[in-house]
């Protein structure tokens, strides 16, 4: 007989498996969990039962996710979109759970008329269970759809904004549904009173908490944090977190209540990014447990005799939710492209999907052999999501004709804007570093162009004379018309390592010679970058440890000139192009002369030099000169530059003292 132990090692190299083979398939883990959970599960390999002390561990998955969903809701953020969660959200949810029960009602007096008696289909549904179905249809897969707009970098699109208010709006209706279907099982007088009681509970619970919540958890949370140490804060978060939840479950409410709650109320601390960071293992590995459970539940054999039925149900609602939230956001003004957008992306079933047709077959409302077939339509319907999202733009362009004009609109304004720049540099996103980067920029007299996705910032910086467009700089077309082959430099300003991927990408294939200076959060990219084709990486936290350490130096009373050259020295370490600076006539001072500096030597045709290695033709250590770095006349660069051969019209970077670099100068040009 398997132990606890036995079962839960079991989950957990499934699980190892499945999300290896999903990242591998660059698929969402999640999808790994259920198709993992299909495979050990009674119905296929049988290694593994539901275990009731496995489920109910798993069950702390839903939890924590809703203590995250918790962390999200804060007043400003919800204020701030409130026509997307509140209009748009609210509409999408109640009207899929009212298209439900109208489509019970009318396909019941359809049977009846036909003569069929004994319950829907003979699945034994009735408007309980109508009222629970729809509740799970209404939500879509926060977790991929996210995940991939992210990669996508969509967030701010418009599409994207619309997208996250439906998703916030359904992550909150949870909470009630949560409370709801398991009161649906009762008698008719029996769901009124418990349904009443219930909404008094919750009421004058998130009132005592609401009121004076906040400033007990802050008071609580800081008083944690003064100890300084991260076990305690941690033993801390854990106990929130699950105290709350048992405190709402025996009020008569439901464990994910009290988690919600409680990433409310810690939502407004100043704790709330390092609570996110310290729970997101704790909430990764729960949920992905849940997900094995569910994903055992699935019968594989009435799969296969059922194949049809499931694949009606896989479709029907996935294209009834795909027209009803296109159609909506149509109605709250999105133009036809950005509403097919949002419809597509929210078109799946979800993770809070599977916790209500749980919770509802757990209290009776759906018989055992109905919820197979249900849970396998939309694990299908979520497989197909990551693929649908990507033809997305195939598929709104051959819908939309206004879409693509809309496109082409857009790509001529940016053509129309960047026509007559030359040597510009190219500002891909125009946040705080892209605007300070462009302010620079204007002083010296240099023209830029700057693309961004988030429409509010682009209005307002361009009615103030900024010259930035809407545009997303991943994709080739906006590069292009923003004068890409024509531009001095493109500089990526926000720390995304698969955006910066995808337009150097597209910069190495349409425009080499241009240099690209990325921006990361630190070096753990730096070598995937610069392999890329970056011609510089700029790591923050390295940036800002060293401005941290030359003002600790100047207050510490080191001579100014003395604290720029120990910061010079440590970039020199990190930076292979900023070994030194390029200096000019004017730089010759006494002083100067005995400092490093940067020289670019060009190859010309009859160099001695042309079809040598460097080592071959430079001793860089008896001359005391490092080659920085080499570029090709097309632009390229390399790294390391031992064994390259060197060709006419290469441009070496030199760094050494002015001697040592005109000696290496004259080996380098002799004929």
């Amino acid at each position: 007989m398997a132990t606890t132990l036995d079962l839960t090692l079991l989950y957990l190299f499934a699980a190892v498996i499945g999300v290896v083979l999903c990242r591998l398939m660059k698929l969402p883990p999640m999808l790994g969990y259920l198709a993992v959970g299909v495979v050990i599960g009674p119905n296929a390999l049988a290694l593994a039962k539901d275990s009731a002390s496995v489920q109910y561990l798993a069950e702390f998955g839903v939890v924590f996710l809703m203590f995250v969903i918790g962390l999200e809701f804060n007043l400003p953020k919800l204020k701030s979109m409130r026509s997307l969660v509140f209009g748009l959200g609210l509409s999408q949810v109640s009207l899929t759970i009212l298209a439900t029960l109208i489509g019970h009602v009318a396909l019941g007096a359809l049977l009846a008329w036909l003569g069929h008696h004994g319950g829907l289909l003979g699945w034994g549904l009735n408007w309980q269970s109508a009222l629970a179905l729809g509740g799970a249809l209404a939500m879509s897969s926060t977790a991929i759809v996210v995940k991939m707009m992210a990669d996508r970098v969509e967030l701010e699109s418009e599409h994207g904004r619309r997208v996250i208010g439906i998703l916030l709006f359904q992550d909150l209706a949870v909470v009630p549904l949560l409370v709801l279907i398991p009161a649906l099982g009762d008698s008719a007088s029996e769901l009124t009173h418990t349904l009443g009681m219930a909404a008094l509970k919750a009421s004058g619970l998130l009132i005592l908490l609401l009121a004076g919540g906040q400033k007990l958890m802050h008071w609580w949370l800081n008083m944690v944090a003064r100890r300084q140490s991260d076990e305690l804060f941690m033993l801390n978060l854990l106990l929130v977190t699950l105290g709350l939840a048992w405190l709402t479950e025996h009020a008569g409410l439901s464990l994910a209540l009290g988690a919600f709650i409680a990433g409310m109320l810690i939502a407004e601390t100043e704790y709330k990014h390092q609570v996110e960071t310290d729970i997101r293992p704790f909430h990764d590995v729960l949920l992905g447990l849940f997900f094995i459970t569910i994903g055992m539940k699935l019968d594989w054999y009435s799969l296969v005799n059922q194949w049809g039925l499931v694949m009606l149900l896989a479709t029907l609602p996935v294209l009834f939710k795909l027209g009803l939230v296109t159609s909506l956001a149509k109605l709250f003004g999105a133009p036809t492209g950005v509403a097919l957008r949002t419809g597509l992306y929210l078109a799946q079933a979800g993770e809070f999907g599977f916790v209500l047709v749980s919770l509802a077959a757990d209290n009776a409302l759906i018989a055992p052999h109905v919820e197979s077939p249900l849970l396998a339509a939309m694990v299908l319907s979520m497989l197909f999501t990551p693929f649908i999202i990507q033809w997305s733009n195939r598929i709104v362009m051959r819908v939309s004709s206004t879409d693509w004009l809309m496109q082409s609109l857009a790509m001529t304004k940016i053509a129309t804007t960047a026509i007559h720049a030359e040597h510009h540099v190219l500002i891909c996103g125009y946040g705080r570093s892209g605007q300070n980067l462009a302010r620079l920029l204007e002083q010296e007299g240099i023209p830029y162009m700057a693309l961004d996705l988030d429409p509010d910032r682009v209005r307002q910086a361009a009615a103030a004379g900024h010259n930035v467009v809407y545009g997303d700089a991943s994709r080739q077309q906006s590069l292009v018309a923003a004068g890409l082959s024509r531009a001095a430099a493109v500089v990526i300003t926000y720390p995304n390592t698969q955006s910066a991927k995808k337009i150097l990408h597209q910069v190495q294939a349409h425009a080499p010679q241009v240099p690209v200076a990325v921006r990361t959060i630190d070096d753990t990219d730096l070598d995937e970058l610069q392999a890329a084709g970056a011609t510089v990486v700029v790591p923050e936290t390295i940036e800002g440890s060293l401005m941290l350490a030359s003002q600790a130096l100047a207050l510490a009373g080191v001579p100014i000139r003395r604290v720029i050259r120990l910061v010079q020295d440590q970039r020199m370490a990190r930076y292979g192009l900023m070994r030194g600076y390029f200096h000019g006539a004017d730089d010759d001072t006494v002083d100067e002369m005995a400092l490093q500096r940067l020289q670019s030597v060009t190859l010309p045709p009859d160099a001695a030099c042309i079809g040598k290695t460097i080592p071959a033709c430079l001793d860089q250590r008896a001359l005391s000169v490092v080659v920085v770095s080499m570029r090709r006349p097309n632009g390229g660069t390399f790294s390391p530059l031992a064994d390259v051969t060197l060709s006419a019209g290469d441009t070496l970077v030199l760094s050494g003292r002015p001697a040592d670099l005109a000696r290496a100068e004259s080996l380098l040009l002799k004929h």
